[in-house]
């Protein structure tokens, strides 16, 4: 996939040898940032239509906060500062798996379990951190926790669309029978849907999503891309289809505008952050679309 990356960077240059791109998309890591911003927007705007579907919205913060421990367990293991992705990816999972298990077992309200499950891998990610960067330079980590897309490398894009690959992948065999299992799980039952098992799929897949994005937009803001294009597109849709796309639409448009235009109008905000600004502007203007059309 390298030589792909390379001609790719080399035809942006020659575009803007001829004129036809602006002279900040000559440098690589201008480009590496915009093919991460072309998959991970896609990619978080349709599984964010599942998620607000199935009022997820809260799990997946978890999730993205559990992403902090298991980066602590990584370094203390001592995988790489810039890529603990073995522990990350696993700490994730079983972060998911239990904390899915404990709410179909425990009877306890959904958002009370997640409130305990988030609480405490927010207090064990920060007491591990302790020891885990006593012996390195604990801005690295600030990256991971607020995104650092412009840093990214040709390994973080081979992460990412491999995890494209897979969600696109089940979400063309069961995104019908995920949405039908959350919003009516008897129904979904009725008709023969193994509501349990594509739940546990789901929450694997939201796990695995989190985890490849985390770097890029950060641990605390990755779930806001997730979940705000699809809350935008859901305020002006009326049929699943255009719900899928226009969220696909929204989350693209704001990876790709929050990258670009603080680069070019030299706004010294992080590239995460702008990101989320541009998918909340986004939102608004469709909330206002949707009082209107309402009154």
């Amino acid at each position: 996939m390298d030589f792909l990356y390379d001609i790719i960077r080399h035809s942006a240059q020659n575009l803007v040898q001829a004129g036809a791109l602006p002279d900040s998309f000559k440098f690589a890591f201008v480009i590496n940032s915009l093919l991460c911003a072309l998959i991970i927007g896609p990619m978080l705007g349709a599984i964010g239509t599942a998620v607000v579907a199935k009022r997820m919205a809260f799990f997946s913060n978890a999730i993205g906060h559990s992403a902090l421990t298991g980066i602590a367990i990584g370094i203390m293991l001592g995988e790489p500062v810039n890529s603990p992705y073995i522990s990350l990816f696993s700490f994730a999972i079983l972060f998911a798996i239990f904390l899915n298990f404990s709410k179909n077992k425990s009877g306890m309200s959904h958002d009370t379990l997640i409130g305990v499950f988030l609480s405490a891998s927010l207090a064990i990610g920060a007491a591990l951190m302790m020891f885990a960067t006593k012996d390195i330079n604990i801005h690295i980590l600030d990256g991971y926790m607020f995104g650092s897309i412009l840093t990214a490398s040709n390994s973080d894009i081979n992460l990412l669309l491999a995890v494209a690959i897979l969600a696109i992948g089940a979400g063309i065999y069961g995104f019908n029978r995920t949405i039908m299992s959350g919003l009516n799980p008897a129904l979904a039952q009725v008709r023969g849907v193994p509501v349990l098992i594509y739940d546990y799929i789901f929450v694997i897949l939201i796990a695995l999503i989190t985890v490849a994005s985390v770097k890029i937009v950060g641990s605390i803001l990755v779930e806001a891309l997730l979940i705000i294009p699809a809350a935008a597109a859901r305020n002006i849709t009326r049929s699943l289809k255009s719900f899928v796309i226009l969220s696909v639409v929204f989350a693209t448009i704001s990876a790709v505008t929050g990258i670009v235009v603080p680069m070019e109008f030299k706004i010294p905000i992080p590239s995460g952050g702008a990101i989320i600004i541009c998918a909340t502007i986004i939102f608004i203007l469709t909330l206002l679309v949707k009082i209107v059309r309402r009154n």
